[in-house]
């Protein structure tokens, strides 16, 4: 049996520095790009750094230069598939640069308010990127903005005097719902039911909004007891979809504000022996991962949410590295995908 070789410790700053003849400062002054350091000096110490294997500490940078190298993405949503999108476009856009990305729940962020500031500060970042419902909370962010912390807002309602300040990335929910209630009142639906996501996100009230717009111009009239209620979970959704369908007068179709709501509609349907599409149509919104991997799979609104999180990202980091242009506002495009969970409106 071959001896194991024992794994090499890791390099330091002074290996590298030895390896390339030079001194720790010099190194150091390669790393935060400094503009005082020869071209040639600079190639030479990034080659040993590659040679090496070297990966700076980036909390230890941030010690010894007062400057933070993290940046923090705070988020107050149950729905895990939407929060490993945004991480994973934070990530994307981060990939290779300085900048790192620390993700930090904030469960019950409406008692948030006076904690805010400390909060951040004792995470060590430099600047947030903010998801609903926290980006539309007045409280917290009059207190990031008087404490001079650079934020960018995703998917906020609007604010007009915090559209001055900070940028934001989004899409037009409103629009993007009108189209899918459109597209079940294209195949025959005339009872669709929908089932509301979190009360506190602005994109409960955009998507209810879009709803109603698309059941209007079709002439059509929204029931009240065909309003479900949920909180944009999959528990919430199969709830809510248990009540629209154990009636006699049941939906035809079901408008889930997201995937997991409507994920869980799927299997309410299962339960009462209710045949998806067959029987009753169902969709949802944001075409996160369980939108493609339930069956039927879900006919869903694409919600471009990892694109969201790198522009957000993006418009952060420039902040960050002394960007004095006006605040943007991005809306990114939306796409309607359509799979197996809907079709025609069942014969009578």
């Amino acid at each position: 049996m071959n001896e194991m070789t024992p794994p090499r410790p890791p390099a330091t700053i002074s290996d590298v520095a030895e390896a390339a003849g030079v001194s720790i400062k010099t190194v150091s002054r390669v790393f935060n790009e400094e503009p005082n350091v020869r071209e040639e000096t600079r190639r030479h110490v990034l080659q040993i750094v590659a040679e090496l294997d070297y990966h700076p500490n980036m909390a230890a940078r941030s010690l010894a230069g007062r400057k933070s190298y993290l940046i923090g993405l705070l988020y107050d949503n149950p729905c895990a598939n939407y929060i490993l999108g945004l991480q994973s476009g934070s990530l994307d856009r981060l990939r290779g640069d300085k900048w790192r990305l620390l993700v930090v729940p904030c469960e019950d962020s409406g008692r948030l308010g006076g904690k805010t500031v400390s909060m951040v500060r004792s995470a060590g970042v430099g600047g947030v990127i903010l998801t609903s419902p926290i980006c539309d909370n007045p409280e917290i962010l009059n207190e990031l903005i008087t404490a001079r912390i650079p934020l960018v807002r995703i998917a906020p309602a609007g604010d007009a005097n915090i559209d001055a300040i900070a940028p934001s990335v989004g899409m037009d929910d409103c629009s993007a719902a009108a189209d899918i209630t459109q597209h079940l009142i294209a195949l025959g639906h005339r009872r669709i039911a929908i089932i509301l996501g979190d009360p506190t996100h602005s994109s409960n009230q955009e998507r209810w909004a879009g709803f109603n717009r698309a059941m209007d111009l079709a002439g059509l009239q929204v029931e009240p007891s065909l309003v479900g209620r949920g909180l944009y979970t999959f528990e919430s959704g199969l709830e809510a979809a248990r009540l629209l369908l154990n009636r006699p007068d049941r939906p035809t179709a079901i408008f889930a504000q997201n995937d997991d709501m409507a994920a869980g509609a799927i299997v309410a349907a299962g339960e009462l022996g209710i045949a998806v599409p067959t029987q009753l149509s169902v969709v949802g919104f944001d075409d996160s991962q369980i939108a493609s991997t339930v069956w039927p799979r879900i006919t869903t609104i694409r919600q471009p949410i990892r694109a969201m999180a790198q522009a957000a990202t993006d418009a952060l980091v420039k902040i960050l590295e002394g960007s004095h242009r006006a605040p943007e506002h991005r809306l990114m495009p939306y796409e309607l995908i359509v799979r197996e969970s809907c079709g025609p409106v069942p014969a009578e």
